[in-house]
């Protein structure tokens, strides 16, 4: 009986969190009929759910639905604060972004994914971006092969098998690490978006151990082949800076 109790708010707190996921900058409103036929679940159980939100001030009524409730203001704080990086930190991208014209990011791997922790956008109208916070696959791009670099062979595995190309797909990946390995960088053209380029370096700790990616993203009419060894100095030298300044982050480094 405790086994499917357990289970039971296991499945409740999956359900709530799928609720809570409709919210979005797009969508800050959510009427209830949305979300049974978003969730698929009984119209009883959403309105038990929300109820429950509610009471704890994570969601909050309005006449056109509902909306994120000022409950979240605590946890959006604190996620703030143990996101946030230095102030040194951020003007080394921003400095980046400026100089190359194109968009700086931040990322650090969770799992079979990475995490943008930190991003300044390219100063030009046309420009790549990814939200900080947003998780994207490790199967593609030039951050997600130096952020393998040292991966394990179940990790390059599992990476493979959540990749539309299937298990197949671990021996591409053994080999881009292994190249990010021996130049330092690691580019990608097209791999996930196309008409995208990006040029990647490795953030490490003193021992070598890669913690975070830093990388130049966006256009590939403007990021041509003859300039990415240019981008990946550029980057290396940001890193090594950013890597001296000591990048604490709580997700980052994991096995």
């Amino acid at each position: 009986m405790d086994a499917e109790q357990g289970q039971g708010g296991v499945r409740s707190v999956r359900r709530a969190l799928d609720i809570l996921s409709l919210l979005t900058e797009d969508q800050p409103t959510v009427p209830l009929r949305d979300m049974v036929e978003a969730t698929g679940l009984p119209k009883t159980t959403v309105v038990r759910l929300v109820q429950t939100l509610e009471q704890y001030g994570l969601l909050w009524a309005t006449p056109a639905g509902y909306s994120a409730g000022p409950g979240l203001w605590r946890w959006a704080h604190l996620a703030h604060t143990s996101w946030e990086l230095p102030p040194d930190t951020q003007k080394l991208l921003r400095d980046l972004a400026d100089r190359r014209g194109e968009t700086a990011n931040l990322m650090i791997r969770r799992d079979i994914h990475r995490v943008c922790v930190a991003q300044q956008e390219s100063p030009q109208p046309l420009r790549h971006v990814v939200r900080v916070g947003d998780e994207l696959p490790l199967w593609a791009g030039a951050s997600s092969k130096v952020l393998l670099i040292g991966a394990t062979d179940g990790l390059l595995q599992r990476v493979a098998a959540a990749s539309p190309h299937g298990v197949a797909h671990v021996e591409q990946l053994r080999q881009w690490a292994e190249e990010a390995t021996t130049h330092g960088y690691a580019v990608s053209h097209g791999e996930r978006d196309v008409g995208l380029t990006a040029v990647a370096v490795p953030i490490t700790t003193h021992s070598g151990v890669v913690v975070a990616s830093l990388s130049l993203s966006g256009p590939s009419a403007r990021i041509p082949d003859r300039v990415t060894k240019d981008f990946a100095h550029d980057l290396t030298q940001v890193a090594a800076r950013i890597a001296s300044q000591g990048f604490d982050h709580p997700l980052g480094p994991r096995g």
